[in-house]
């Protein structure tokens, strides 16, 4: 931003002003779970776990749950998205309280982050398009479908950070070239991956259209790819030394690992090798070395750092199959619900339709380039729906496009056009097509007084089905058996094996476990379960008595003393 580009100015507070409006209006409507630090996730709830347990006093290297498993978790995220959220409670807790501090923060945070969204998207439109879409595409960007449930107030774990990152990175791209740009897209890249691998896939395109850029154009973008390795590089080296983790040995690729860190090092030299061995040559002599660069990167990869094509390899099959196939945002986009379909592409296929009609019509780099964004975005959606947020908010500058156009022609293309842009329109209409399911009567895992419950009694080891266990870290004393992060596999699988089997093969497992409370609730569908469903009829064996049936329907059991 030029510090003298007063329409530059106005989009930043159009940016943070739709922001607090969004933030404001979604916490009052929700302040009834905010106001009680119930966060939208069971991850956000975690998030503010760990927070807590860095500001009581656990080491800024150890992101060790020690009230997860048999003797706790080391998790595989990173410090990096803690710290902002961490100085809001840290800054305010002595003037107001440590309760209103969190909530000040668990709303703050996510609300800078929407802001930033914002406004980079509007600079994003300014750099491919004319200036009058900029704003459009702001206002689509606050209400872009699944992006914006990513900013939601209590939305304080990685993902909302990871997509602002993203933006700078995108940003970065279809400005001129220059070192600078090149410089903060690699940071950002980093930083991204520091903070977590779920947009590893969008970041890897970005650098390959660096790189293609450079390819086509020569020393124009040669100062861009130099920037961009040497920052790869250096954040990368910077961040193995500051957030390195106590358990930075993790023979995974799942989340800021010395195998994830040694990946990017590895991907950072191609851009400088280039750069360096490419000064000054042909267009013929570009293509060559860059075929050749991408599949001597490639190869390196696959030998150096084979975690990293399949970060999740690692977890036992039986969980794959249990769980973590099952997991909504994990699922490939064609396998989920139409409901789920169409909500969650339908805003980034409006998006595509735009792009491409404005790749065809201008013929630009700018345009091209956001098109092969919004592709390669869909393209992780059909693996994983995850991909639908970073979908959605690329769709806006190119929606925006459209929505002016269409202001030229009149109010019935306007009107058509923002409805199209509309991002919240595409979930609601999914629901008002999808044929009404049954109702199914059973008892949430993470309904309030079923927690209120668990955190009214005596600190113990509780068995619960494993969407309890982040939820109940964060509002209870209890140290849980199992919860939803993969690393904890010896804990899931001991909680399968307690509800999937019978009576007797469960009291072996609590006792194995040392479990002092058992949990019923509708924890397993699609999965059989025998023994809880024999809880949750309240057909209890002997050696567990019940201590609290609660309105929302779940138990809570006590282990006999004897076992």
């Amino acid at each position: 931003m030029e510090w003298t580009d007063r329409s530059a100015w106005l989009n930043a507070l159009v940016a943070a002003s739709l922001a607090a409006a969004l933030t404001a209006a979604w916490a009052w409507r929700d302040w009834a779970n905010l106001s009680a630090l119930r966060l939208p996730d069971a991850d956000d709830m975690m998030r503010l776990q760990q927070i807590r347990d860095w500001l009581g006093g656990q080491p800024f290297a150890d992101l060790t749950q020690y009230r997860l498993g048999a003797v706790g978790v080391a998790m595989h995220w990173s410090r990096l998205a803690d710290l902002v959220p961490a100085a809001i409670i840290r800054l305010l807790e002595g003037a107001v309280g440590r309760h209103v501090a969190e909530i000040a923060a668990v709303i703050a945070w996510p609300a800078i982050l929407l802001a930033a969204a914002i406004a980079l998207t509007g600079r994003i439109a300014r750099a491919v398009g004319p200036a009058d879409i900029a704003r459009p595409a702001m206002i689509v960007a606050g209400f872009a479908y699944p992006a914006s449930t990513l900013f939601l107030p209590g939305r304080i774990d990685h993902h909302n950070l990871q997509i602002v990152l993203v933006l700078v990175a995108a940003l970065m791209l279809v400005r001129p070239g220059s070192l600078l740009t090149g410089l903060i897209a690699g940071t950002a890249a980093s930083l991204s991956i520091v903070v977590g691998m779920e947009t590893a896939p969008l970041l890897g395109i970005i650098g390959l259209l660096i790189m293609i850029d450079w390819v086509m154009d020569g020393h124009r973008a040669r100062d861009r790819m130099m920037g961009f390795g040497i920052a790869l590089c250096a954040t990368t080296l910077a961040a193995s030394v500051v957030f390195r983790t106590t358990a930075w040995g993790y023979s995974a690729c799942d989340g800021f690992t010395a195998i994830s860190a040694r990946a990017l090092m590895v991907a950072s030299f191609a851009p400088i090798g280039l750069a360096l061995a490419g000064w000054g040559s042909s267009a013929r002599v570009r293509v060559a070395l860059g075929g050749s660069s991408a599949l001597a990167l490639g190869a390196t990869l696959a030998i150096s750092t084979p975690q990293c094509f399949s970060p999740y390899g690692g977890v036992d099959p039986v969980l794959q199959s249990l769980w973590l196939t099952r997991v909504g945002e994990a699922q490939p986009l064609f396998a989920a619900p139409l409901a789920v379909e169409i909500g969650y592409a339908g805003l980034m296929l409006a998006g595509i339709a735009a792009g491409a009609w404005q790749a065809w019509r201008t013929r630009s780099r700018g345009w091209t380039t956001i098109l092969v964004l919004q592709l390669a975005a869909l393209a992780v959606a059909v693996t994983q729906v995850r991909g639908a947020y970073a979908g959605a908010i690329f769709a806006a500058p190119a929606l925006a496009a459209l929505i002016v156009a269409a202001r030229r022609a009149g109010a019935v293309p306007l009107a058509g056009a923002w409805v199209v842009s509309a991002g919240m329109l595409y979930p609601l209409a999914a629901q008002a097509m999808a044929t009404a399911a049954p109702a199914v009567g059973g008892a949430s895992c993470t309904a309030p007084d079923l927690i209120d419950a668990l955190r009214a009694l005596p600190a113990g080891r509780v068995m619960a089905p494993i969407d309890t266990g982040g939820v109940a870290i964060a509002s209870t004393r209890q140290r849980m058996i199992a919860a939803a992060y993969h690393r904890n596999g010896a804990g899931d699988l001991a909680m399968y094996a307690f509800y999937r089997g019978r009576a007797t093969a469960a009291r072996g497992v609590a006792r194995d476990w040392r479990v002092d409370y058992v949990v019923a609730c509708d924890g397993f569908a699609g999965v059989a379960a025998p023994f809880a469903r024999q809880l949750d009829a309240g057909r209890a064996p002997v050696w567990l008595r019940e201590v609290a049936h609660v309105t929302s329907g779940g138990r809570i059991f006590a282990v006999s003393a004897g076992r």
